[in-house]
């Protein structure tokens, strides 16, 4: 095989252990709730198309994306009319005909959006589905407890529109213990209490699922956890790895004397040594903030990053290892080795920013559909 003709790098995507992952999240749930998938920004990253046709496989039938777009692009992988999307930014973005004729919900996240959608539903004479968002501790988006509180009470405010559920977000699930957790679900429970008629109600995001069954309601929306990110600070990540993400290996280097490496002049290398440049750099997603504490494994043994990221390539010390590689070699960035998590960590940041900064030069392929 001539190396030469092969790619530079590659991205496998494991369809089969992100449907794994939607069905222990589904399996978590209490009786009667329904588990959605948090599609948006590309699936994070992964493809939304592929990943939301293994999830629809799977029996999930409701997508949540940010951005009309997002959805316009969506449903053509997702033309079933059981497919629901919905839109977490709301009804920007495209005329509302736009909205109801590709089937698409948006999330009210204001009393603007309010008032917008049901004067598209007062025109048409239809009542539209939406979701109507209520800020309980995050003030991002949605309704204040004031604006709720006001709203609830009038009984005619919402005749208008077809809510299918109301929404709030939790801010620090990810941290069981944390106080805040319970009090946005008291002030939810409070706010809800007033509706003129009973309404579904969705809360639980990734993190939210392990917090335990007075957090699911009737519509739990995981994201990250889909994609093998550890949903919660604490203890062994229940899902599974989802991406094996390799550079190739362009050329190794035994430096006999005293020499710097990368951009800057800023690592010197204390001879003998040996590194490998590896095919992938911040072009690629591969962030800068991993310049000196970043790894890559060859040979089941993790070499550090040493000296600069640069925009298509890294320099790894391979000192350690008993086996040199060659050029044509493999080093992988995430997968069995390391987590996505683990890289995360090493860069400062958090899983989600990984996976949606990986770069379009990858030579991507998905397995297990």
């Amino acid at each position: 095989m001539n190396v030469y003709a092969g790619p530079l790098s590659t991205l496998e995507i494991h369809l089969d252990a992100i449907a794994r992952n939607y069905l222990l999240l589904k399996k978590k749930l209490k009786s009667g709730a329904d588990c959605a998938a948090v599609v948006k920004a590309d699936a994070y990253g992964l493809g939304a198309g592929p990943v939301s046709r293994a999830l629809f496989d799977q029996g999930c039938r409701h997508f949540f994306v940010a951005h009309f777009g997002e959805a316009a692009v969506l449903r053509h992988a997702l033309p079933e009319k059981d497919a629901i999307i919905y839109v977490l930014n709301g009804p920007w973005g495209a005329e509302a005909k736009a909205f109801i004729e590709g089937n698409f919900v948006p999330v009210l996240n204001s009393l603007d959006d309010l008032n917008y959608w049901s004067g598209v539903c007062k025109a048409g004479n239809k009542r539209h589905p939406a979701l109507l968002h209520v800020d309980t501790g995050m003030s991002r988006l949605g309704l204040s407890a004031r604006e709720a509180t006001r709203l609830f009470s009038d009984k005619t405010a919402l005749q208008a529109l077809d809510i299918r559920y109301i929404m709030s977000h939790l801010a620090c699930a990810d941290e069981p213990k944390h106080p805040h957790n319970n009090a946005q679900l008291t002030l939810l429970r409070t706010l809800t209490k007033a509706l003129p008629t009973p309404s579904r109600l969705s809360f639980a995001n990734s993190a939210g699922i392990f917090l335990g069954p007075d957090y699911h309601f009737d519509l739990a929306r995981p994201g990250c956890a889909l994609y093998g990110i550890k949903p919660f600070n604490e203890g062994e990540n229940p899902m599974q790895g989802t991406v094996t993400l390799k550079g190739r290996i362009l050329q190794t280097r035994l430096i006999d004397i005293s020499s710097t490496v990368g951009y800057g002049a800023s690592y010197r290398v204390v001879p003998p040594a040996n590194c490998a440049t590896v095919s992938v750099g911040y072009a690629d997603g591969y962030l800068r903030s991993l310049t000196g504490r970043g790894a890559v494994v060859i040979g089941e043994k993790k070499c550090p990053v040493i000296g600069r990221v640069s925009m298509d390539t890294i320099i790894v010390d391979t000192t350690t290892l008993s086996v040199q590689p060659r050029a044509g070699d493999w080093a992988e960035i995430i997968g069995p080795g390391q987590t996505v998590d683990e890289v995360a960590e090493q860069a400062g940041t958090i899983g989600y920013e990984i996976l949606t900064s990986l770069g379009k030069r990858y030579q991507r392929s998905y397995t297990g559909a």
